[in-house]
């Protein structure tokens, strides 16, 4: 059987009869060295039906070769500017790589507009060297991720906020009057109660006005340290005033952040992978923690009331809003948080609820600023959003019954 070559010449077939054939696509990949022609797909026949196998979409081996390249890395320690930036640039370069292959692809998109984020965010030029492929993360026995080699950690997330509104480790959403101290989180590494008191005299309505997070000691690595924060005192500091704990020379093991006097903090523990956001937003305080669920799972049968663990008790849930005339209209609200919340999900209809409970406008940046937090904590953004599945709403009355999406 004769075989035409590439210059149209004739010449023997060398298999025996019967034999496969094999025919190579060609076609022009950009990302070939010279820009020249290599194989898109490869054909494989006997019978003149060919398979054709199509590139895949490689954007989650990027994405996990970025955490790789980052997890180890220490905010507060000399060089850390340099080294995210190279492993931004090895990000984007491998995006590109796949870009063909992904196109389409949702994931792949929200990728490379994350990595164009934070290139602004840290000011990152786009030329300049990248981080290997594979690195080699030094052993650092008070990093959680050096540790553990848990790059793949799977994480919790955990917020409170407004009336209070508690985003369960579940991504269960529940409104509470749960007044008084009550523990969000109790572990053998990690313990964060909250405090709610009434908003307005003759309401069920609550609100944080006080938060207690003790870090729990870690040999090695921390002793205990304790973090008050209480209405018009958001501290940048732990309560004996130090603000980290561990080699400030190599990696700290726990360290404070302040973002904004007297309004945002953000507490890291490295050694255990652990990170909490405290806000005081009006009168009242908001809190959203990230946590490895391996060790949100270590506790005993004496810690088993956590409401981040298991929500709030039935007898302390709200279904029901509007024991006070409302000083606010429901369009009003309405509009109020759509300013601030452009999409109506859960945050957006906790917004409304509080302003409609309440007439405290410092409830709409509460919910604004509660659902960047989760965005910026939360590990999987197909989780975000929650949206109400029902919403009646009938004169002082509304009943919200939420599914997540």
């Amino acid at each position: 059987m004769p075989l035409r070559t590439r210059g149209g010449e004739e010449g023997e077939k060398s298999e025996e009869e019967g034999a496969e054939e094999v025919v190579r696509r060609p076609g022009h990949h950009p990302s070939s060295p010279s820009g020249g022609l290599i194989p898109d797909s490869i054909c494989v026949s006997s019978s003149g039906q060919c398979q054709v196998a199509t590139p895949q979409c490689r954007i989650q081996k990027c994405t996990t070769d970025f955490v790789s390249l980052t997890s180890h890395l220490n905010p507060a320690v000399d060089g850390f500017h340099t080294e995210f930036c190279k492993a931004l640039r090895a990000y984007s370069a491998c995006t590109q790589r796949t870009a063909k292959a992904c196109r389409g692809n949702l994931v792949f998109h929200s990728a490379v507009l994350g990595i164009s984020d934070l290139m602004s965010q840290r000011n990152c030029s786009r030329d300049g060297p990248t981080s290997p492929t594979h690195p080699e993360i030094p052993f650092e026995p008070c990093n959680y991720h050096s540790r553990t080699h848990h790059s793949r950690a799977e994480y919790l997330f955990c917020g409170l906020f407004g009336d209070p509104h508690l985003r369960t480790f579940k991504d269960s959403f529940q409104t509470c009057k749960v007044e008084g101290a009550w523990p969000l989180i109790d572990n053998d590494y990690l313990s964060v109660q909250v405090t709610n008191v009434p908003v307005v005299p003759g309401s069920s309505a609550t609100a944080t006005n006080k938060i207690t997070i003790i870090f729990k000691p870690y040999e090695g690595c921390t002793d205990q340290r304790v973090y008050q924060a209480v209405t018009d005192n958001l501290p940048a500091a732990f309560d004996d005033g130090t603000v980290s704990s561990g080699d400030p020379m190599k990696v700290r093991a726990l360290w404070i952040s302040e973002r904004s006097p007297g309004r945002h903090v953000e507490l890291h523990a490295g050694y255990i992978g652990v990170t909490v956001i405290v806000r005081q937003l009006g009168r009242y305080l908001t809190l959203a923690v990230r946590i490895p669920e391996e060790l949100a799972q270590a506790y005993d049968a004496t810690q088993d009331l956590q409401l981040c663990l298991n929500g709030c008790p039935s007898a302390e849930r709200i279904d029901q809003a509007g024991h006070l005339p409302l000083p606010v209209s429901p369009p009003g609200a309405r509009e109020r948080c759509r300013e601030q919340l452009e999409v109506e999900d859960i945050y957006f209809h906790s917004c409304v609820f509080d302003l409609l409970t309440t007439g405290d406008a410092n409830f709409t940046v509460a919910a604004y600023s509660a659902q960047k937090d989760m965005e910026s904590l939360h590990p999987h953004r197909d989780s975000w959003r929650i949206y109400p599945r029902t919403l009646h709403c009938g004169g002082l009355t509304c009943l919200i019954v939420v599914t997540l999406y």
